[in-house]
């Protein structure tokens, strides 16, 4: 997935990108670059800093979360469309979790350096994305 057009029209399924209009998906797209996982490759480590936002273009990852006791528990599992590492566009703390590709995956990485040209390009874009982490949040809050 390699052309822009074909990576504007996957960001169109993205459900964080719903709002964005063709021109704004079409800048964002140029920013993304493309990651292969093999199965059981890391992605993320949890505890160190975050690079950017993952969106999953194939494959399937699941964020895992390590205990100071040792143990561990699967918080999270992600398929096509799905993301992670979304705060790490805005901020710059440790990954809460490691995520780990469960079969052979792509994704569609955009850094925070890139987000931040995004940003002074056309601050439309980052409003939007930010409300749409919002409802994304609430419904997470809500099923607690």
């Amino acid at each position: 997935m390699s052309d822009l057009a074909t990576i504007t029209r996957f960001l169109h399924t993205v459900p964080m990108f719903e709002g964005l209009q063709d021109r704004q998906l079409q800048r964002l797209a140029k920013r993304f670059t493309e990651r292969s996982y093999a199965a059981k490759e890391t992605i993320v480590t949890q505890g160190t800093l975050g690079i950017g936002l993952f969106v999953i273009e194939s494959g399937r990852a699941e964020a895992v979360r390590q205990h100071p006791d040792g143990s561990s528990n699967i918080v999270n599992t992600f398929g096509p469309t799905e993301f992670f590492g979304e705060l790490s566009l805005l901020d710059d703390a440790p990954r809460t979790a490691s995520v780990v590709a469960t079969e052979d995956s792509k994704c569609l990485v955009l850094t925070q350096l890139d987000f931040n040209s995004v940003l002074h390009e056309d601050a439309d874009i980052p409003i939007i994305m930010l409300k749409e982490l919002a409802k994304r949040l609430r419904r997470t809050m809500e099923s607690m």
